[in-house]
């Protein structure tokens, strides 16, 4: 099996969900569970449309309509926004579709594909660091959608969940109920596993992009053309306050804009490893990602640019603007609002930490008992306080995924070519056990990735200085500088220690 795909022949266990994997003979029992085994063929059952679908599913959401706000906020014109927007994502297409072969490819999951550059103990602290942001990013979907179902219930009962903020927590009674209640609804998915969210992102996707068009319609209905902001010049052009300054925001904004994908370039292969083929699963990414983000964040420039007409001001956010639409159409919007938050969480900030606390511990925690995990997690991190603080954070985490993938693709293409031996992945004293489980090349190229970011990171989070004009520099291009340093130090440190 080492240079090859998973042969038809073999043993094949089902996993807790009944999705049939393939056995491995001779493999150490402490490092698999039936769901990190390779996926079986017939369980290959997700075609172009289907990851496509589950693009869009996790595309359409209130952060991505939110990110052409904060691009323009920032000077950019409306025109400006939208090609960062769809720039940033073709160039983590790339990434995307290079992890994912290897998911097609061999079936198994980001964890276990990790512990071919990081060791099978090594490969836990990347696992876990990517889970954790998704957990906060779990967090934070559920919050604005059990807003979403707030704002509805208020509105319906004029205003009967309006009170005081709770001690500690800072919210009031009515809200913490309703975010609790679409955090609940995450669970039944849990339980049921991948195909469940499978099925919601397929039947979903067609219904969210139809609410996205008739928002847009909507708009341009009610405001007779899309209003003032679509011909606003770009705050940098000419004779305009920030003219001559566009790289400096283009720069940063293109990382932050890259970090907001870059934690799924990394799991991906959660995903593609169910796809029926190599075409399949690029096809589906290429459709799904890049036009469906750029095209999301033109409906939201649009429809910001007509409530100016509408109602005398910019609305950005989404909630607010249902809220004030009024009638029926409270209603539908924010159903809208929330079948969109839940099919991004499920997908995005769900299965990568579940397979990431899975690896901790294969024999104790399997793929549903880690979503749980996941979900306590972004219970307990307050995420109406995280939520305040998303963009500095993308920059922030893109530093350390960055290198993550910059390590992946370095071990995967240049120095194993593609070829992996499956069976030595969930062996203690296989082929990539270096040192008692930990591939040193791995971990130390990660720090040397990670540190020419640091001082840009300790002074971005306030835990020091401003840092100096240099590392200022480095730390905007975050996500790119850690990616392409990782990769260099990975190979040059796999073959000085790795004889």
């Amino acid at each position: 099996m080492s240079d090859s795909t998973l042969g038809s022949t073999g043993n094949v266990v089902p996993d807790e969900f009944g999705i049939i994997h393939q056995e491995l003979v001779g493999i150490d029992g402490d490092l698999y569970n039936e769901d990190q085994l390779p996926t079986a063929a017939v369980a290959r059952t997700w075609n172009w449309v289907s990851i496509s679908a589950l693009w869009v599913g996790m595309v359409v959401c209130i952060p991505t309509y939110l990110l052409a706000s904060y691009l323009i906020g920032a000077g950019m014109s409306w025109d400006q926004a939208v090609m960062t927007i769809l720039l940033a994502n073709a160039i983590v297409l790339i990434p995307m579709v290079l992890i994912g072969h290897a998911g097609t490819k061999y079936g198994i999951p980001f964890p276990v594909l990790l512990r071919s550059s990081f060791g099978p103990a090594g490969a836990k602290f990347p696992a876990v660091a990517r889970g954790i942001v998704a957990c906060g990013w779990f967090g934070i979907q559920t919050w604005v959608g059990g807003s979403a179902i707030y704002v509805i219930l208020n509105t319906l009962m004029s205003g009967a969940l309006t009170g005081d903020p709770l001690p500690i927590l800072g919210i009031n009674a009515g809200q913490f109920a309703c975010f609790m209640a679409f955090w609940a609804l995450h669970l039944y998915f849990i339980k049921n596993g991948t195909e469940s969210i499978r099925w919601l992102e397929t039947y979903a996707a067609p219904f969210l992009l139809a609410m996205g068009l008739a928002l847009l319609a909507w708009a341009y209905v009610n405001a007779g053309g899309f209003g003032a902001m679509l011909s606003t010049p770009s705050q940098f052009a000419e004779g305009q306050p920030k003219e001559g300054q566009f790289w400096s925001v283009f720069w940063p904004s293109l990382t932050g804009m890259v970090g907001f994908w870059a934690t799924l370039a990394l799991n991906i292969p959660d995903f593609t490893r169910y796809a029926k083929s190599q075409k399949d699963q690029f096809m589906g990414q290429a459709v799904g990602l890049p036009i469906p983000m750029a095209l999301f964040a033109f409906i939201a420039s649009a429809v910001t640019s007509a409530t100016v007409v509408i109602f005398g001001e910019p609305i950005w956010d989404p909630i607010v603007l249902a809220e004030k639409m009024g009638g029926m159409s409270i209603i539908i919007a924010l159903f809208a609002l929330i079948v969109a938050t839940l099919t991004t969480n499920l997908a995005a900030n769900v299965v990568a930490p579940a397979h990431g606390f899975s690896n901790l511990a294969p024999k104790s925690i399997n793929l549903r008992t880690g979503g749980y995990i996941t979900a306590a997690i972004g219970l307990v991190m307050f995420p109406w306080i995280l939520v305040n603080h998303i963009i500095g954070w993308l920059i922030a985490y893109s530093a350390l995924l960055g290198p993550i993938a910059g390590i992946m693709l370095a071990d995967y293409y240049l120095l194993r070519k593609t070829k992996l031996n499956v069976e030595d992945l969930f062996k203690h004293n296989g082929i990539y056990s270096g040192s008692n489980g930990w591939n040193w090349a791995g971990v130390l190229a990660l720090i040397i990735g990670i540190l020419p970011n640091l001082p840009g990171f300790l002074a971005g989070v306030g835990l020091s200085g401003p840092a100096s004009p240099l590392f200022a520099t480095i730390y905007t291009y975050a996500w790119f500088v850690g990616l392409f340093v990782a990769g260099i130090a990975y190979l040059i440190l796999a073959k000085i220690l790795n004889k």
